[in-house]
């Protein structure tokens, strides 16, 4: 839509042109499958797909055959939790996550928990920061797995994942980084950030959806982790399944480019002063360290659904993309202490590299405007104001 100011970014991004420009040749004139390798055309989607995994591994700093290439985060959440917990049962059945973790992780774990997994839900602060000595006292002989995301898709909370990464190479227990935020906005280093498994989602980082990388590093002791599909023995055998050619080829390029743009933190910061000097108005996690592109703002006795109906001009969230369908508050936030009522009167908004100015000029004007007329009409607000609730 032409007019629509996009602030939803943490949900998806808009694929860039010249990422798009990368992919188009491989939707209409090689549209040749990868593993067909007796033919020409094969044989150049081949080293299509090839070219990407170099891309990734060169943004990572990574070996290529660390570099496995599947569906998006939420399969590689899913193979790693499964197959961590079905080859490694000989050492235990203890994995550890956080309560503010992506759903695909909370469920997975769940699942797993039914089948005799050992889960541990670290507790969070107000700002979603874990005690990191809480983390390395529950880590035991018989913990099998770590599993932290690098950030928070609703806060931006970003995790100390080089500290983490320390503890759990100390205590002899892997470690799987959930990076999708995090990737796309920072530059991360597996060479100097000893993270065992992590995985990305291109879409996130201006690429196309369906398509994402997982690593998983080499060491003297190989990992063990299962196929979670089994088939034709693609990926070595590890992921099976007809290459997405166009898509593998729009992530490589995706990576290439991966910005630290100040640009993005200063117009998040624009937007955070300017909404903040609404009355009753506050910024989750605002005091440590986040994404430069997300803001979680609570706009106090009024719904986030009111608002956001409020202004059809915006593309915005009330948290996961996953789950903001739903009716229920964000289990991040309610993790965090906060109240269901401020849960529910919370809107996040995800800025991008292409994000304007003059995008976040006319947001603040009309969540300013907005916040305004549905207070004028609410009983609730005018309870708040008479003093008869806080």
């Amino acid at each position: 839509m032409k007019d629509l100011i996009y602030l939803d970014n943490n949900a998806t991004t808009r694929i860039m042109d010249d990422v798009w420009e990368t992919m188009v040749p491989y939707f209409i004139h090689n549209y040749a499958n990868a593993s067909s390798l007796y033919h020409s055309m094969g044989r150049e989607a081949n080293a299509a797909v090839e070219k990407a995994r170099i891309q990734v591994a060169q943004a990572l700093n990574c070996q290529t055959k660390e570099v496995f290439f599947n569906s998006g985060a939420t399969e590689s959440i899913n193979t790693v939790l499964k197959g961590i917990y079905k080859n490694y049962q000989s050492k235990g059945k203890h994995i550890i996550t956080v309560k503010t973790e992506h759903k695909a992780v909370l469920t997975t774990l769940q699942d797993l928990e039914k089948e005799g997994a050992l889960v541990t839900y670290l507790e969070v602060d107000h700002t979603g920061k874990i005690d990191l000595s809480m983390l390395e006292k529950h880590i035991t002989p018989q913990t099998i797995l770590v599993c932290i995301m690098a950030a928070n898709n609703e806060t931006g909370y970003i995790h100390p994942i080089d500290e983490i990464s320390a503890i759990c190479n100390r205590k002899d227990c892997l470690y799987f980084c959930d990076a999708t935020q995090y990737i796309g906005k920072f530059q991360l280093d597996l060479a100097q950030t000893p993270i065992d498994i992590l995985c990305l989602s291109a879409h996130k980082l201006h690429g196309p959806k369906g398509i994402g990388a997982l690593f998983i590093r080499r060491k003297s002791k190989p990992i063990q982790i299962s196929a979670l599909i089994a088939g034709g023995g693609q990926e070595h055998g590890f992921r099976a399944g007809t290459y997405n050619v166009p898509n593998i080829v729009g992530l490589g390029a995706a990576m290439v480019h991966i910005p630290h743009d100040d640009a993005i933190m200063q117009l998040r910061n624009d937007l955070e002063n300017a909404l903040s000097a609404i009355p009753e108005v506050y910024i989750h996690a605002k005091e440590v360290s986040r994404l430069p592109n997300t803001t979680s703002i609570c706009f106090r006795h009024i719904l986030a659904s009111e608002l956001m109906t409020h202004c059809p001009q915006l593309a915005l969230s009330s948290g996961s993309a996953c789950v903001s369908g739903t009716r229920d508050p964000s289990h991040v936030l309610l993790a965090m202490g906060i109240s269901k009522e401020d849960a529910l009167a919370t809107v996040r908004f995800s800025l991008s590299r292409l994000t304007t100015k003059q995008e976040i000029y006319t947001t603040i004007i009309l969540i300013t405007a907005a916040v305004k007329k549905i207070r004028e009409h609410s009983p609730i607000w005018q309870l708040f104001q008479a003093g008869l609730i806080t």
